[in-house]
């Protein structure tokens, strides 16, 4: 299977750090030129984009807000300006809350609803407006959908809401073949599923999985690289379980 991308532009939300790295530096191995956005951290944006020229890829970092619909407009136009198309959308920005019914406020609820959701619609929206015949866009969805787990409440609604966004919209990326479907990871070896958790919460998850581990970011931007690629073209409005056999 030939995952070539050379002379596709790809932007990749939330990438400064954990599986949204993995994914950019993926894509920009495999020819792909690079958008890398982040939300805040500058440096490590640009440490990724450096690495990437380093071995020979291109790579852009923008800030921007992917809960601010004005910040997710001028992410877009900069892609497009600094590289001419646009071909690859991956919506990875997300943040995860994990509380207790009881405990969840309102600026959680809209904060969470914000980022996840919103940031993911009207990306899609925009996407609709810049992305090539043939494009690709691959939301994030999460395997805890599947799972009754104490504390995941907040954040599993907001990855059902985005499961049911992708297959709506299939039907109408359609009409210039694109693609938009959904990874849903399971535990994956990161500072967004880690934070806050002993060593014995770890080695809970470790024991839900079929083969006695964390995912690894390089895991799901395996699958990336394969939604992302041209043999993926008759895969539409799906969700992609990956997540080890996570039970």
């Amino acid at each position: 299977m030939s995952t070539s991308l050379i002379n596709k532009v790809a932007l990749v939300t939330g990438a400064s750090r954990g599986i949204g790295q993995a994914i950019a530096e993926a894509l920009a191995a495999n020819g792909a030129n690079v958008v890398i956005n982040y939300a805040h951290n500058n440096r490590f944006a640009e440490e990724i984009v450096h690495r990437i020229q380093q071995n020979g890829g291109q790579a852009l970092a923008v800030q921007a807000d992917v809960s601010n619909k004005a910040d997710l407009e001028a992410l877009f136009r900069a892609s497009v300006e600094h590289s001419g198309h646009l071909d690859i959308l991956v919506n990875n920005a997300g943040i995860m809350t994990t509380k207790p019914l009881e405990q969840v406020t309102e600026q959680d609820f809209d904060r969470e609803f914000a980022i996840n959701v919103k940031g993911t619609y009207f990306a899609c929206q925009l996407a609709a407006r810049y992305l090539q015949t043939g494009g690709r866009i691959i939301n994030f969805s999460s395997s805890i959908l599947g799972q009754m787990v104490p504390t995941y409440s907040l954040y599993a609604g907001t990855k059902g809401a985005v499961e049911q966004i992708t297959r709506q919209l299939a039907k109408e990326f359609g009409s210039k073949k694109n693609t938009i479907n959904a990874i849903a990871p399971g535990p994956v070896n990161t500072s967004l599923f880690t934070a806050e958790k002993s060593e014995a919460q770890i080695e809970t998850f470790k024991r839900m999985i079929a083969f006695g581990r964390l995912g690894e970011p390089e895991d799901i931007a395996k699958v990336v690289m394969f939604l992302a690629s041209e043999e993926a073209e008759w895969i539409t409005g799906q969700v992609l379980r990956t997540n080890g056999g996570f039970i």
